[in-house]
């Protein structure tokens, strides 16, 4: 056989060559994905320094450190109700190196709002729920209501003279309290506050006839109010005499309120899959599950689809809901 002359062999070299970098561009961060992270790591809080949100994103962001070996750095990115540190992350490149600690809020924004940089459902792939959180309507400890049963019958005897309190404008506590005033045929009046506390103050010291409050917040004064029902799909572990609102008959009530984790949309498969399993057993670290139980919380999990699917469902129902009870915010 004679030799392959030398023109047609350095067509063949360029030819490989040109194939194989044409390869290499397609399947780049794919390919690159055994070595992520090969650089320090932004966990984007879209929260102040200090809340749930911040504490749940600094004990994770630890126990990666741990694990992988990279710097974990907590940027809180503070704004325009979350959607400043939302966007941080959507424009980001997909590399799995910014990650963003979202919370429900992210899904019942664009149902609230004209305008929004971003399309949650489009722009961010669902990694793992951290921790989720039942919440519970609550009145206080004077109330005659004992039951929620008790509670309509008395806001229905005296029309207009009840108050209900929320987290503030289009808030999951303002959700849910426009929701029962719809399926119960109730008239409360809604008193939004700037977050959980002053809720909690002026309802414990009966200023307010009912207020919808998450578990975590609740739970330092949880003696000095009386729950009537709670939200989820199953009675809270520490309340376990109190009924769910689907068993009293009540319907759409059944999401918790979620804390997890996104990548921008685009981010590998791999990468998604890798940091999942990651932090599917840092949640079952008994450390871990102490620090999240400890905040009121419970545990979460799951793999990205999941997740996904949670993610999905709950931002079509809250946006029925936000819709039929005419919620809005400014632009």
């Amino acid at each position: 056989m004679s030799p392959t002359p030398p023109r047609r062999q350095a067509l063949r070299t360029a030819l490989a060559l040109t194939l194989g970098l044409t390869l290499a561009g397609l399947g780049g961060p794919a390919l690159a994905q055994p070595g992520y992270p090969s650089q320090p790591i932004k966990l984007i809080v879209p929260y102040p320094a200090g809340g749930a949100t911040d504490t749940l994103a600094r004990t994770i962001g630890s126990k990666l450190q741990e694990a992988w070996g990279q710097t974990v750095m907590i940027e809180n990115r503070a704004g325009a109700g979350g959607t400043l540190g939302n966007n941080v992350v959507v424009r980001a490149p997909a590399d799995g190196h910014s990650i963003l600690i979202g919370i429900t809020a992210l899904i019942q924004q664009p149902s609230l709002m004209e305008k929004l940089p971003y399309d949650p459902i489009k722009d961010l792939a669902p990694v793992t729920m951290i921790a989720r959180s039942p919440s519970m309507l609550a009145v206080p400890m004077a109330s005659p209501a004992k039951t929620l049963k008790d509670f309509v019958a008395m806001v229905k005897a005296q029309p207009g003279k009840h108050t209900i309190g929320n987290y503030g404008n289009g808030t999951s506590s303002h959700i849910q309290a426009a929701l029962l005033n719809s399926q119960a045929g109730l008239d409360l009046v809604h008193v939004p506050f700037q977050g959980a506390a002053p809720l909690v103050t002026n309802l414990v010291g009966n200023q307010l006839s009912a207020g919808f409050v998450d578990s975590a917040s609740a739970r330092a004064q949880l003696s000095h109010m009386r729950p009537l029902a709670v939200t989820g799909t199953a009675r809270m572990p520490g309340l376990p005499d109190v009924p769910t609102f689907v068993e009293l008959g009540y319907q759409s009530f059944d999401p918790y309120g979620w804390f997890g984790v996104f990548l921008p949309a685009a981010t590998p498969a791999p990468v998604v899959a890798k940091l999942s399993e990651e932090l599917n057993r840092i949640l079952r670290l008994p450390d871990v599950t102490a620090r999240i139980e400890g905040l009121g919380l419970q545990v979460g999990g799951g793999k990205p689809d999941e997740f996904a699917r949670t993610v999905r469902n709950e931002a079509g129902l809250y946006a029925r809901i936000i819709k039929e009870s005419n919620i809005r915010l400014a632009p």
